[in-house]
């Protein structure tokens, strides 16, 4: 049996249905053919020229991105633009690029949970909540009852001063330097997380029970507002919270299309770095 990108793409959409995705999103297909076969999946969290080699070397036939290469729609293919010169590239290589971006954010198991569990949260709720499925049919074809949205909200296993989550988190997510807001001596119970920029869902946090909010590409008025409320903000940065994904999808594609006697590969693309680098 020959496995077509199709097929790898009807899989992510158990994973993270398309149906999540923001309106103004651009999640899915980005380069290639539905009909194109696929022996070799990679995974990586940005389709940049530097993965789309990664993934040529590793005879990737089908890359599957957290983020997409196409926001806005393309007026035209400049090949000398970084954009169009990956789209050249991919399109050399026939490597399909497929991404699942708002959908994989907001998906039972997603980034969001991955990031709180990393985190050891505990009894997680969604914090900016989206439809309720009332029959969604698993991969294993039971039905089950779940809800999807932005960001989630959990429980600490044990009270925290402010400042000694911020190290613990450091540890456990092995960076070396993060951004607080808050007394150190705030006592944190429950936390609230948003991988990528979770500015846009500050006021979720308010109005919740949480103390502390972990994201990343917090704003300067967003730290003032939240010091003046005497709460807790912890930026661990856009890159750091979203990267958590690659293993984890690799993981579970490798388990997936495993149970479902499909002899395709998956790999990792590349050792992608935060573009900011601190000195």
């Amino acid at each position: 049996m020959t496995v077509t990108v199709l097929d790898i793409i009807r899989v992510m959409d158990q994973i993270a249905p398309s149906s999540l995705a923001e309106e103004w999103d651009n999640a899915g297909l980005q380069i290639g053919s539905y009909r194109w076969p696929v022996r070799v999946v990679g995974v990586a969290l940005d389709p940049t020229a530097g993965v789309i080699d990664a993934a040529a070397r590793k005879r990737v036939d089908l890359l599957i991105t957290h983020h997409p290469l196409i926001f806005e729609p393309l007026a035209k293919i400049d090949v000398d633009t970084p954009t169009g010169a990956i789209i050249e590239s991919a399109i050399q290589r026939r490597l399909a690029v497929f991404s699942a971006h708002t959908n994989m954010d907001k998906c039972e198991g997603g980034l969001n949970d991955v990031l709180a569990n990393r985190l050891g949260l505990k009894n997680l709720e969604v914090l900016a909540a989206g439809r309720k499925e009332s029959s969604f049919t698993a991969l294993n074809g039971l039905e089950i009852n779940k809800q999807e949205g932005l960001g989630r909200i959990g429980h600490l296993e044990r009270p925290i001063q402010l400042q000694k989550l911020a190290a613990r988190i450091k540890k456990k997510l092995n960076i070396n330097r993060l951004k607080f807001v808050g007394k150190p001596d705030l006592i944190v119970t429950r936390a609230a997380v948003c991988t990528g920029s979770g500015s846009s869902l500050l006021s979720y946090f308010i109005d919740s029970d949480a103390q502390v909010y972990i994201s990343g590409d917090l704003r300067y008025h967003d730290a003032r507002d939240i010091e003046a409320r005497g709460l807790g903000l912890i930026d661990i940065g856009h890159f750091t919270s979203e990267y958590l994904i690659v293993e984890d999808l690799s993981e579970r594609l490798k388990k997936i299309l495993s149970d479902m006697n499909l002899k395709v590969k998956v790999a990792i693309c590349g050792s992608e770095k935060d573009p900011f680098v601190f000195s």
